[in-house]
């Protein structure tokens, strides 16, 4: 399956109106760096600063966005920056800590199917509490009764992180089915890059507190989830031609720095 011509445009025309409005807003850093801004210049100290500025908020200007696009015809619902519900009870707040403290202490391997079982049988047993909700990145009902709650996070999130991304994960899980128990709950972790290609994303770093298999979609995995199947080469195309078509309004826009407060 491929990008239709609309999604394609579609996409480009976000790719085109985000770059456009962050030239427009776009302030570099005011740190002073003299020696790297001797050594490289002005123009490519801009340049950095405004790729650093723009990774800041790729996820919610860019990634968010191209998944619904991807997403809009293929599932019966699919939101961005979905607010979780906040209900949980105590039961379920015992059996997510026990899941904690057995994969902190490796006792147990993560195991989604299990640990969701687990959750379901208590979902609604027990006192009722409520807990700081948190926005789901990507939120999906597909039409065969499946719920799924992507977390998107940055190509290299540091390894102790995930300890919190887990409870989250479970958290959301538990707070899903006790609004409807019936759904199939799928909560995990998207990364929208390999920063390893073209070798494997080092997934065996994470292997401790994630259900590899459940609870992770990586490149690939992730935007061909969102899409079908062999979408994810036809974004990248997608990029490159932005990238191609803007060269020059990107160099005539960086070029200006090499002009202002010289020295």
């Amino acid at each position: 399956m491929s990008l239709t011509k609309k999604q394609k445009d579609s996409i480009k025309e976000k790719l085109y109106s985000v770059l456009r409005n962050k030239f427009k807003d776009y302030k570099p850093e005011t740190t002073s760096m003299p020696f790297h801004t001797r050594l490289l210049g002005k123009d490519r100290m801009a340049l950095f600063s405004f790729i650093h500025s723009l990774n800041t908020n790729f996820g919610t200007a860019i990634f968010e966005p191209l998944a619904i696009e991807l997403g809009k015809d293929r599932f019966k619902v699919i939101k961005k920056q979905e607010i979780s519900k906040n209900i949980i009870t105590s039961e379920s707040q015992i059996i997510i800590q026990n899941i904690m403290d057995d994969l902190r202490s490796a006792n147990k391997r993560p195991n989604k199917d299990e640990e969701i079982k687990l959750i379901k049988k208590v979902c609604r047993v027990g006192e009722i509490k409520k807990i700081k909700p948190s926005k789901i990145d990507i939120y999906i009902e597909d039409y065969d009764n499946n719920i799924y709650l992507i977390d998107l996070k940055t190509a290299k999130p540091n390894k102790g992180e995930f300890q919190n991304y887990k409870r989250t994960l479970l958290e959301w899980t538990a707070t899903a089915l006790y609004f409807n128990n019936e759904n199939n709950v799928h909560s995990m972790i998207g990364i929208p890059y390999n920063p390893y290609d073209p070798k494997p994303y080092e997934r065996w770093t994470l292997a401790g507190m994630l259900d590899l298999e459940k609870e992770l979609k990586v490149a690939e995995e992730l935007w061909n989830f969102l899409g079908g199947d062999n979408v994810y080469n036809d974004i990248l195309k997608c990029f490159e031609e932005v990238g191609l078509e803007m060269r020059k309004e990107i160099d005539e826009y960086f070029s200006n720095f090499l002009y202002k407060d010289k020295g």
